[in-house]
């Protein structure tokens, strides 16, 4: 957009808060002053949003973002704790709560966040799935801790392809193959797994098979960004240009929303209003096998 623009969504959106004044308008409202960097008027926005709709976890969400950008960590904290005071079962509230506690170099917060969160929220895959990262970061990929975190999420959520995906690479290389056997049995349908099959094949230099793999997570559920970025990622490098190429295509397509990889780049305020095979680009080169 060029500034004109920009001017022209801010005196629309004035008048849409003014007349129809829904949650969603104030969030609009907010992200259009986060894009053109005046975090300021975003706060106050937020601020008077948040009074009108405080049950609404996103408002609270971009507050501790802009918090957090702005490197004030404990005013972002504050936001997490009042967000999850008012919206307990918003699990990207927690999500977002925790880490900043862990990147505080406060691990022991952060594992008692992502508890609390689980009580609230039972069966959680997403919180489950931060707590195995935690531990596997703190403690050690193999370690007994680590160990014991996996074994509870896949006791409490035994068909998560995700915590199966993250399951498999947290054993040793000789182990990977019988931990995949054990996840099909689970949850043979899985795209969070079959994409997690596809990268296994892909390390073991199986590339028709990983392939294949590749195409199935894709087919299921077109949606999950990081099934095509790591598709594309593996293209690139074993493929050849054509192949490369059509999945950035129907990626295009598809254009994802999800994905523990996408969504940080797709959702960075630097990356709006870039095109889908940008962020795939971009997303790809984050990720390693």
């Amino acid at each position: 957009m060029e500034n004109r623009e920009f001017e022209n969504a801010r005196l629309l959106l004035a008048k849409a808060r003014e007349r129809a004044n829904t949650a969603a308008i104030w969030m609009k409202s907010v992200l259009l002053e986060r894009i053109t960097e005046k975090p300021q008027v975003a706060l106050q926005l937020l601020d008077t949003a948040l009074t009108r709709f405080p049950t609404f976890a996103k408002l609270w969400m971009m507050q501790g973002q802009i918090y957090e950008a702005l490197g004030q960590s404990e005013r972002a904290l504050e936001s997490y704790r009042r967000g999850t005071s008012q919206c307990p079962t918003s699990v990207p509230l927690w999500l977002l709560f925790a880490r900043l506690e862990e990147h505080r170099g406060v691990p022991v917060r952060a594992r008692a966040l992502l508890e609390r969160g689980r009580l609230l929220n039972p069966q959680s895959a997403d919180l489950w799935l931060d707590a195995i990262r935690l531990e596997a970061r703190q403690s050690g990929p193999t370690a007994a801790a680590t160990r014991l975190v996996v074994s509870k999420a896949l006791q409490e959520c035994p068909s998560a392809g995700q915590l199966w995906a993250e399951a498999i690479f947290l054993e040793p290389r000789p182990q990977r193959k019988t931990r995949s056997v054990d996840a099909m049995k689970k949850c043979h349908d899985d795209p969070h797994l079959m994409a997690a099959i596809a990268r296994l094949f892909w390390s073991e230099r199986k590339n028709d098979k990983a392939r294949v793999w590749f195409q199935r997570a894709a087919q299921l559920n077109g949606d999950i960004g990081d099934t095509w970025a790591w598709w594309y990622k593996f293209e690139s490098e074993q493929g050849t240009p054509d192949n490369a190429d059509q999945v950035r295509v129907a990626c295009a397509k598809a254009e994802p929303h999800h994905g523990d990889h996408w969504q940080p780049v797709a959702k960075d305020i630097a990356n709006f209003g870039k095109p889908v095979s940008d962020i795939l680009q971009m997303v790809a080169d984050t990720l390693t096998l």
